[in-house]
């Protein structure tokens, strides 16, 4: 095992400003593609997409195109960063070297508790699956089982991360393609004792738009938060053999294949059965599976479900342990989480390649997990109090940090175009109009959310956890300024 290096100087030119990573390079490109195209697919879109139809109706469809428009912005956006600054913090890294130290640490230790907290819920989620179908083993024991399971994948080789998330992507994504042919067999009424779907539920039932354009922005509220984890691709880039190319053909190939799923799929679900016979907390798949006659279609669901969680899990440890780590290089976390295994070194001298089967950062993997432990506990012990606010504090935190991405690419972009553009091999789009008009974007669903009763609470608990991690950089940073730190106008 040894410690990583001491970060670059942030003065140092924004193109090189990279400091060599001690992780493996164990990733390959079909990790790092499917890893893109399923890391979003998941609980979110199979059961949570239906509280979204509940409120917007048929116009739902519009719903997922303007929040998944919003998110394949950032994506882009951050997809732009790292290709030409691959790094495993990813957007932190880039805010710091963006807008100061203060934001790389905010959007860094933020980010991680968003995981870490998250990771609870989809593990007792999971458990709950998996104790419908085995009664005699309580939930507690199958949380256990699920962490122990995935923190040692994740303490061995990264190619072991790459392929349980490929083999659990691939199973999400062959799931809603299976979904859409059979859905569109039944709207053109090719399926047997089925009749053509038309445009009848589109239109009818109060309209395509039944609660007016106020549902469909409930709508947005309701499934924005579905695409969070896409943020993983740029982390996990860092640890493939040619980082930039990676990132680059990742990002390119998800967003637009993402937004066919998500959209696709309710445009299916709101054609084959009316808006109205949908219900928040029940999977609208489900329902349209039964209705056209898929013989044990909520059993089916819940296995991808389960394998969508598991998968979920799997990423955020994955991505709160790079993150952690990232932070520990720059200096902004415990210096004792540098530690990787001893396979990490390199093969020769001057090689940019590592053992796939070292570089594993084992303890940032142990923090990050011993933490969702806790918040496991909170979740099973207390989950209507202690965990509640605990989730709340983190309810918006997505928004916050997709803010940063876009605040970051804009002074990031204007210093690579001066000082290294053969760096820039995936452009934003439109530069600086649509990053400006993603900015605008997120400040309205957040404004929004501070309308709506449910979503309020969320914003508040988020902005508070948001103030105090803000006011420990910015704490950190003026101690460092006192005592004459070399790093304290970085």
């Amino acid at each position: 095992m040894h410690e990583a290096p001491p970060p670059t100087p942030a003065s140092a030119p924004a193109s090189t400003a990279v400091p060599a990573e001690p992780l493996s390079h164990g990733l390959k490109q079909r990790h790092l593609t499917m890893l893109g195209l399923g890391g979003v697919i998941g609980a979110g879109l199979f059961v949570g997409s239906g509280a979204g139809i509940a409120v917007a109706g048929p116009a739902i469809v519009v719903s997922y195109l303007i929040a998944g428009a919003l998110a394949m912005l950032v994506m882009r956006m951050l997809g732009e960063m790292s290709a030409a600054m691959p790094a495993s913090g990813s957007f932190s890294v880039h805010a710091e070297r963006a807008l100061g130290r203060w934001a790389g640490f905010s959007v860094g230790w933020l980010y991680w508790f968003l995981l870490v907290v998250v990771l609870a819920v989809e593990a007792t989620a999971a458990a709950q699956i998996a104790h419908g179908w085995v009664p005699g083993v309580e939930p507690w024991a199958w949380v256990l089982l699920f962490m122990v399971v995935f923190t040692a994948a994740n303490l061995t080789a990264v190619k072991n991360f790459g392929e349980f998330e490929f083999w659990f992507a691939a199973l999400k994504v062959g799931a809603i393609v299976v979904f859409l042919v059979l859905g569109l067999l039944a709207v053109l009424g090719w399926l047997p004792d089925t009749d053509p779907a038309g445009m009848t539920n589109l239109t009818g039932q109060g309209g395509f738009l039944p609660n007016g354009w106020g549902g469909v922005v409930s709508g947005v509220l309701t499934v924005v938060f579905a695409f969070g984890g896409l943020e993983v691709v740029t982390i996990a880039a860092a640890e493939t053999d040619d980082p930039a190319r990676a990132v680059g053909r990742a990002v390119r190939s998800a967003v637009v294949r993402i937004l066919f799923f998500y959209v696709g799929s309710m445009l299916v679900i709101v054609t084959v059965l009316p808006w109205t016979a949908q219900r928040a907390g029940l999977s609208p798949y489900v329902k349209v599976l039964d209705a056209i006659g898929v013989p044990s279609a909520g059993q089916i669901m819940n296995i991808v479900v389960f394998v969508a969680l598991l998968s979920a899990l799997n990423a955020n440890l994955y991505g709160s342990s790079r993150m952690v780590f990232s932070l520990a290089e720059r200096g902004e976390a415990p210096r004792g989480l540098l530690k990787v295994s001893g396979g990490g070194s390199r093969e020769a001298e001057g090689s940019g390649s590592r053992k796939a089967s070292g570089g594993v950062p084992r303890r940032a993997v142990l923090a990050s997990v011993a933490f969702g432990f806790v918040s496991v506990l909170l979740n099973l012990l207390w989950p209507d109090t202690v965990f509640l606010y605990m989730l709340n504090s983190v309810g918006a935190v997505l928004l916050f940090v997709w803010a940063l991405i876009a605040a970051s690419q804009l002074r990031l972009r204007a210093r690579l175009e001066q000082e290294a553009p053969e760096a820039l091999s995936l452009r934003m789009w439109c530069f600086p109009y649509l990053t400006w008009l993603t900015l605008a974007g997120l400040f309205g669903v957040l404004v929004l959310m501070l309308t709506d009763g449910a979503a309020r609470p969320q914003v508040l608990w988020s902005a508070g956890a948001t103030a105090l991690v803000l006011l420990v950089a910015v704490g950190r940073q003026w101690r460092e300024k006192r005592a004459g730190s070399p790093t304290a106008d970085r």
